[in-house]
């Protein structure tokens, strides 16, 4: 193997990073809107933690994407 297949390679699995951050946006949604049904006068807390906790998921997802875009283009 040459160091563009390695590299080319090494660009999929840290686009895999958006597997992970879909996943935990996914199941964060779920509960949020589950406590939402039960508890709707926290609405307003529960959305702003939940926000913070996408943010925080979504960031590793570009993390994910930086690297591989650097890996692709050097």
């Amino acid at each position: 193997m040459n160091e563009t297949s390695i590299a080319l390679i090494a660009a999929g699995v840290a686009v895999l990073s958006g597997v992970g951050a879909g996943l935990g946006i996914g199941i964060a949604t779920g509960k949020t809107a589950e406590s939402i049904a039960r508890q709707p006068e926290a609405s307003g807390k529960i959305q702003g933690i939940f926000f913070i906790g996408v943010a925080l998921a979504e960031s590793t997802a570009i993390y994910g994407l930086v690297v591989s875009l650097i890996l692709l283009f050097r």
